[in-house]
């Protein structure tokens, strides 16, 4: 397993979407500044640009007055404009003056303590630059109203300021909507394109390891993860291929060993009576019944729904006669339960009259030799196989359903039965329970569900 920690494409979409838009809008206000710089649109239009130095330039004296530094920025408007002319005063009173107002605008002085804010043009033009304004502005000295003209320039520095001020102004909100609504919209987006993908995946966590043919549903894929689906499924495919295959060798090698086990049961008949001629003879018939299994296994795979009404009383009735030779023989008492009336169920009588064969003799072999097995049948479909022995660990009642398991590692068997067992019942639709006998004994129960015809 990889040591990273795992990533939400929907999270990472909508950070890669935030970032993207942050991006495309800082790039917008770039070319847009620079396209303004370079055209000079915005520059020759600018009419600020004197009283920007000058309010920058403006501070007050001990006495309160006001006087002007000779900033860098007021140098360099001298040396463009050579001669500029400004009249800066407060509410107080005080003013400071330079230069001599154009005689076009001298009529403006006598009002200015009338005015907020002005635009003095000689031109018709009314999208030309004003030749003079006035302009109340805050000051290094406070509030000040600054009248001059407009011979000074628009710096990069101050666009980009005034730029910052805009972005900060209108674009921070504008972006901050757009990532609200790009992390409320993603997720929803996301959920719906997807939905295929997790209807796939749902589908995926139902397989089990007993299904064939099973491959995922690839209907409202996106086409980005359809190479993924088609690609399990393609797995899958060759699974089921690959069980096939094992499957097929297992049911001809139980083929092939009942010839030689049938051979050597003919030739172990005709050796003389004794001890080794018994122990072989179980051996024999352990081989014998493994293969039986194996091709009880293959056979079961291969088996469909072609059931027929069958009473489980009178099939328990027969299993119990068949084996209660063999019971009596091993040192048991052998007892049959079951109501006069028929308890009919859907199946494949073979099958349910081997799967309850094997408990039967299960339950022989591992009686302990002593006590009763007991076969009963409830009307609802139950059959209860229980003997007095040492019972089961509540530890090993799950793995002894598994192929080749046995409880004791020196009984007899393959420890194929009860797995055979369990695979008869799934497939008539019932399940197989591990319970203790009421003398602590081993109690196999076998669940069925009734016919319908009987259930209704």
């Amino acid at each position: 397993m990889s040591g990273r920690a795992s990533h939400s494409f929907k999270w990472r979409l909508v950070g890669w979407l935030v970032l993207f838009e942050t991006v495309a809008t800082l790039v917008v206000i770039a070319i847009a500044v620079g396209l303004l710089w370079v055209t000079g649109y915005l520059i020759d239009g600018y009419e600020n640009g004197n009283v920007d130095v000058l309010k920058d330039a403006i501070t007050r004296k001990a006495d309160g007055g006001l006087e002007l530094q000779e900033t860098p920025e007021l140098q360099r408007l001298r040396q463009q404009a050579g001669k500029i002319w400004f009249i800066v005063r407060d509410r107080q009173g005080h003013s400071l003056s330079e230069g001599t107002v154009p005689e076009e605008f001298a009529f403006a002085v006598a009002g200015l303590e009338r005015m907020n804010d002005a635009r003095f043009r000689l031109s018709p033009d009314k999208n030309a630059r004003p030749e003079a304004v006035v302009k109340w502005l805050e000051s290094p000295a406070g509030m000040v109203q600054i009248f001059s003209g407009t011979e000074g320039q628009l710096t990069l520095g101050r666009l980009l300021l005034s730029t910052t001020g805009a972005f900060l102004s209108i674009f921070v909100p504008m972006l901050l909507l757009l990532a609200f609504a790009t992390v409320v919209v993603t997720p929803i987006v996301v959920r719906r394109m997807l939905s295929g993908l997790s209807h796939a995946a749902s589908h995926a966590a139902h397989i089990e390891y007993d299904q064939r043919g099973i491959q995922m549903p690839v209907t409202g894929v996106p086409n980005e993860f359809l190479p993924l689906v088609t690609a399990v499924n393609d797995a899958l495919t060759r699974l089921d291929d690959g069980y096939t295959r094992h499957k097929r060798f297992l049911a001809q090698a139980a083929h092939e060993l009942r010839t030689p086990v049938a051979i050597l049961g003919a030739r172990i008949a005709s050796l003389p009576p004794g001890p080794d001629k018994a122990r072989l003879n179980e051996d024999v018939t352990r081989l014998s019944i493994l293969a039986g299994q194996l091709l009880d296994l293959e056979r079961l795979d291969a088996q469909r729904d072609d059931f027929r009404p069958i009473d489980l009383a009178a099939l328990a009735e027969r299993v119990i006669v068949a084996l209660a030779p063999l019971g009596f023989g091993a040192g048991y008492e052998m007892t049959f339960e079951a109501d006069q009336h028929p308890v009919i169920v859907a199946g494949d009588e073979a099958s349910l009259e081997r799967a309850l064969t094997n408990l039967v003799q299960n339950a022989i072999d591992h009686g302990g030799r002593r006590g009763t097995i007991t076969v009963k049948v409830d009307p609802q479909g139950v059959i209860d196989v229980c003997d007095d022995g040492d019972g089961i660990p509540r530890s090993e009642t799950d793995r002894i359903f598994e192929p080749f398991q046995r409880l004791r590692k020196d009984g007899k068997g393959a420890g194929l039965g009860l797995n055979l067992v369990q695979k008869i019942v799934h497939l008539h639709g019932g399940y197989v329970d591990v319970s203790r006998s009421a003398s602590g004994g081993a109690c196999m129960r076998i669940v069925l569900p009734l016919a319908a015809a009987v259930t209704a």
